[in-house]
């Protein structure tokens, strides 16, 4: 199982960015995505999470800027990012709770996409 992210990339403050995250393998079923960001000098963090169903968790600062969103038949997680403040820059990883075909249920991780917000 692999977790592809793209999509970061370099804006300005205010701006918006959408960021894919697309799972592949032999993958049965995916519970919860979601995503994570660490800053330089900091701890990774939860930005945001989605259940297969499409309940949605968020950290409180993401809260009305941040959207993940999800499509089953694609295995994929999404997150749309609006307002983005220089304090968003981060490397952003996104996270799954996978249950492979063939292997144990397991946590995985893509690779991180860099965001930058310039002031």
């Amino acid at each position: 199982v692999q977790l592809q992210a793209s999509g970061g990339g370099l804006v300005q403050a205010g701006g918006s960015l959408k960021l894919s995250c697309a799972a592949s393998g032999s993958i049965f079923t995916i519970n919860t995505m979601g995503w994570y960001r660490q800053a330089p000098g900091k701890q990774r963090e939860l930005v945001a999470a989605i259940t297969r169903g499409g309940t949605t968790n968020y950290a409180d600062s993401m809260k009305g800027r941040f959207t993940i969103s999800r499509d089953n038949t694609r295995d994929t997680v999404y997150l749309q990012m609006n307002s983005l403040k220089p304090e968003d820059t981060a490397v952003y990883y996104c996270n799954a709770d996978v249950m492979p075909r063939i292997a144990p249920r397991a946590d995985y991780w893509g690779q991180g996409t860099q965001v930058t917000v310039s002031s």
